[in-house]
């Protein structure tokens, strides 16, 4: 079963306190990258996996989407999107994203914010929403970028001159890697951006874009703390497709 940190009372209590918690998808600085992938949302049926506090399934429902079903391993998080939603065309799962089924040719567009890392069956998974989204439909989702995963210590260091860097050991071995976050032992997953890739492709999905993302000038701007992020990707966002034919 995936590891299911977030209800923990003290690991929820610490994950409240993020942007992306107090302010939703405008405190996620990829957002706007990840909104640009976006097909039109109007009548379609979305599955939202590793929801969260359902702040995408809001706005899906906001753009007019039909049917939204947010999927996540975390009562706490469930508890706090239902809290959070007056409307019921949003439907709020407990799931193990490892072992998740969905209707065949049931979903217009599958999406996952910061989620998949944390997955070991990602090749089933991917297969499930292959299966799932009707022909042209969309799987859009953002990852933890392997640069950031790789390392078995997260840090960045400098050299002799005081230049900020950021050390990628251990590239090639992909596999678990554990990083202790508020007051836990977080297991995620490493893979080499091309295993990410060919994944997707081996479920049968085209590959319709990839970003290694990091912030704009702008954005840097207004909130100086992100410069970091512009030395080394973080995440990765990916938009793929189910073939027509």
């Amino acid at each position: 079963m995936t590891q299911n940190v977030y209800d923990d009372p003290q690991f929820f209590a610490g994950y409240a306190t993020l942007d992306r918690s107090t302010q939703g998808l405008e405190g996620a600085p990829e957002w706007p990258s990840l909104r640009a992938l976006l097909p039109t949302l109007t009548g379609k049926c979305i599955a939202d996996l590793g929801c969260g506090y359902g702040w995408f399934c809001r706005y899906a429902r906001e753009a007019g989407a039909a049917s939204i079903t947010g999927f996540d391993v975390s009562q706490k998080m469930l508890e706090q999107a239902r809290a959070m939603t007056p409307d019921d065309v949003i439907a709020w799962q407990h799931a193990d994203l490892e072992t998740l089924t969905l209707p065949e040719n049931s979903l217009d567009l599958v999406w996952s914010s910061l989620t998949l890392h944390y997955l070991k069956a990602i090749p089933a998974l991917f297969s499930t929403i292959h299966q799932a989204l009707v022909p042209g439909g969309m799987l859009i989702f953002s990852a933890e970028h392997p640069i950031y995963t790789a390392p078995l210590a997260l840090g960045w260091g400098s050299d002799a001159e005081g230049r900020r860097s950021w050390p990628v050991n251990h590239y090639q071995q992909e596999g678990e890697r554990v990083n202790h976050w508020f007051n836990a032992d977080v297991r995620k997953q490493h893979r080499k951006l091309a295993t990410w890739i060919n994944l997707v492709l081996a479920s049968g999905l085209e590959l319709i874009h990839l970003d290694e993302w990091g912030p704009t000038a702008e954005q840097i701007v207004a909130a100086p703390q992100l410069a970091e992020e512009a030395d080394r990707p973080m995440f990765f966002l990916l938009a793929a497709r189910r073939p027509y034919n």
